[in-house]
């Protein structure tokens, strides 16, 4: 089954203590990259992200955009008293040795701003192991989102493959029957060459010579091992679609082979009608090759 690399999913927790949106967006690319955009300190996630993300994808740029809103419980807002009256007893004591006036108001006040004394405005609340579970299930709801999408493009993708297949598969027959007449085509204009020549300079030419030299265009122009293997080639494409998982590679690789087999019928062939032919295959294959760079 094909999957595109390109695609998009979305999904949202909502909860009188916590708020989360993701989005999944996936974007082509040779190797499986996930990036992760989140506020303090959900991007200390990203290494859980890409062990989910995973799961699904093998290759392809994933990026993950977090939003997330937590509100604050009164246990998040704390003094350390410890902290608290060690400052102030060193404050006052420092204060008695100087001679300074001993406000306490003031002291309080500036204590409090101490490091230790009063945590950051919230940061206690941000309890990543407790967070975690639902942000998982939220990534793989959005998962299930983008997948179902990668899988109607491949679909698709599916069906123009085959219908390139199909025009490609056309053409070489035309090939194949011309074939067998590119010999006999090279035989005749080379007699028409040869009458011109004897009556013009008044020569002889043996037959065996004429004989050899039609085999051996013959044997260089021989494409019927290059048309076989191109054949085999558009049968065995098909036969990857059909594979459980997304064989990108495989077709890749493959579309690489049959622009190697096209190239050579096209230099060997010396025809013009195989020629045509042939251009009108690499046309294909190209449209095929840049379609399969979206397949996973």
């Amino acid at each position: 089954m094909l999957l595109s690399m390109t695609g998009y999913g979305e999904a949202r927790f909502q909860s009188d203590s916590l708020s989360l949106s993701l989005e999944l967006r996936a974007l082509n690319n040779r190797y499986l990259k996930v990036s992760v955009r989140a506020p303090d300190p959900y991007h200390l996630l990203e290494a859980e992200f890409e062990k989910v993300i995973r799961r699904s994808i093998r290759r392809g740029t994933v990026q993950i955009h977090l939003r997330c809103e937590k509100q604050s419980a009164p246990t998040d807002f704390r003094i350390n008293p410890v902290a608290l009256k060690s400052y102030v007893s060193q404050v006052r004591t420092l204060a008695e040795q100087m001679g300074l006036p001993d406000r306490g108001a003031t002291v309080l006040a500036g204590v409090l701003t101490l490091p230790g004394v009063v945590p950051e405005s919230g940061m206690l609340a941000f309890q990543l192991h407790e967070d975690w579970p639902i942000i998982e299930r939220v990534l793989e709801e959005a998962l299930g989102k983008l997948q179902a999408m990668r899988q109607e493009e491949g679909r698709a993708m599916a069906q123009e493959f085959l219908a390139h297949r199909d025009t490609i598969a056309h053409h070489l027959d035309v090939i194949r029957e011309r074939v067998g007449l590119v010999a006999t085509s090279f035989r005749d204009r080379l007699l028409e060459r040869v009458r011109a020549l004897i009556g013009e300079l008044d020569v002889q030419i043996d037959r065996n010579d004429l004989i050899r030299e039609v085999a051996i265009f013959a044997e260089r122009s021989d494409i019927a091992e290059e048309v076989v293997r191109l054949a085999t080639h558009l049968d065995h494409f098909q036969e990857i679609m059909q594979e459980k998982e997304s064989p990108g590679r495989k077709l890749e690789f493959l579309t690489q082979e049959m622009f190697r087999e096209s190239n050579t019928i096209g230099s060997k062939a010396g025809d013009v009608e195989i020629s045509r032919q042939v251009v009108e295959i690499k046309g294909t294959l190209e449209k095929i090759r840049e379609l399969v760079q979206n397949v996973e």
